[in-house]
């Protein structure tokens, strides 16, 4: 059965369940890092995937990509692709024809430039390296290309001529930026690009990123465990807990009024310039996805917990206004304990 796409959606994730699945000394073992995930990504706009280390956000992100492969498994579902009318089951694509579509139509932003840019080869040839191979018919031009990008993004010329262990963090972390960015890609995913950075270099990689999506339209998730910087930047945020997506809404919705209880732990957590009281840090710790926890998987650490979290997943609901939650405290059968 075909599904219409989405109104303005650039991709969609259906009912995907992954899971990291190995097998050692005949002990076999299965790591249920996505369960049923549903996500609308919109044409133009810069999502937000927020939540704790371990929660599923990088998966989430190979997924997007395509990019499964052992021990990562795909259990159900699908993630689909709405480009120049097409509509693309992005998982169900042999390797060369996802190849086709990276870095003009999807490209990647890691944690780390150094998983990108070679240490001994200059950041000139590993441009022309990548531009060789994926516009080979830019050879005769491909220095001026990238000069000419360089500068557009305030970058200075000079970083060409330098190896990666020369440049600051923040300088090979834009580098990396610039040259995922450099072929004019659709679809942005940024996995955690200001981790590790300091604070002021933190804001000017988020505004490079910002002037690029500005620029060129084109579509930004942003994977990130640190909630000011979704804030500063999201227009929604997805918030993901233990393979879950828990509750997702507009950046200000989520900010004024979130309503999972995981969610409201997170945006308490943020320090304030006109606030000194002490802030509250979520209970325990977010469980082992080998032997999840039955029902919510935040139960265990949820203030509000009622009978019906121990044994039943709540479902995603529509509070209004376009928000989303997964809490029983959401439904009237259940409101009030």
């Amino acid at each position: 059965m075909t599904v219409a796409a989405p109104p303005s959606a650039i991709a969609e994730v259906r009912d995907l369940r992954a899971a990291y699945l190995t097998e050692a000394y005949g002990v076999h073992r299965a790591v249920y890092a996505l369960e049923s995930i549903n996500l609308t990504i919109r044409s133009g706009e810069i999502l937000g995937i927020a939540g704790e280390s371990g929660c599923g956000k990088t998966t989430l992100v190979k997924m997007l990509l395509g990019t499964v492969t052992p021990p990562l498994t795909v259990l159900g579902g699908s993630v689909h692709y709405y480009v120049d009318g097409r509509d693309i089951d992005l998982l169900a694509l042999s390797d060369a024809e996802r190849r086709a579509l990276s870095w003009s139509v999807v490209s990647y932003i890691p944690q780390g430039s150094m998983h990108v840019l070679n240490p001994v080869r200059r950041v000139r040839d590993t441009f022309r390296d990548f531009l060789s191979a994926h516009r080979p018919q830019w050879a005769d031009r491909a220095e001026d290309h990238v000069r000419e990008y360089l500068r557009d993004l305030g970058l200075p010329e000079t970083v060409l001529g330098a190896f990666p262990h020369q440049l600051s963090g923040g300088m090979r972390q834009r580098v990396t930026i610039a040259l995922a960015t450099i072929l004019a890609p659709k679809l942005i995913l940024a996995d955690e690009p200001t981790t590790a950075l300091d604070v002021v270099v933190q804001r000017g990689v988020i505004q490079l990123l910002d002037d690029i999506r500005q620029r060129t339209g084109s579509t930004l998730v942003l994977v990130t465990h640190d909630m000011g910087v979704h804030a500063n930047l999201a227009d929604r945020v997805a918030v993901v807990y233990a393979g879950h997506i828990v509750e997702q809404a507009d950046t200000t919705t989520l900010f004024q009024h979130p309503r999972h209880p995981y969610t409201q732990y997170l945006i308490q957590s943020l320090p304030r310039l006109d606030d000194v009281a002490e802030r509250t840090s979520i209970p325990g710790r977010p469980p082992t996805l080998d032997n999840p926890p039955p029902g919510c998987r935040f139960h265990p650490r949820c203030p509000y917990v009622m009978d019906v979290c121990r044994t039943t997943v709540p479902p995603l609901v529509d509070v209004g206004g376009g928000q989303r939650a997964a809490c029983f405290l959401l439904t009237p059968e259940h409101a009030g304990g």
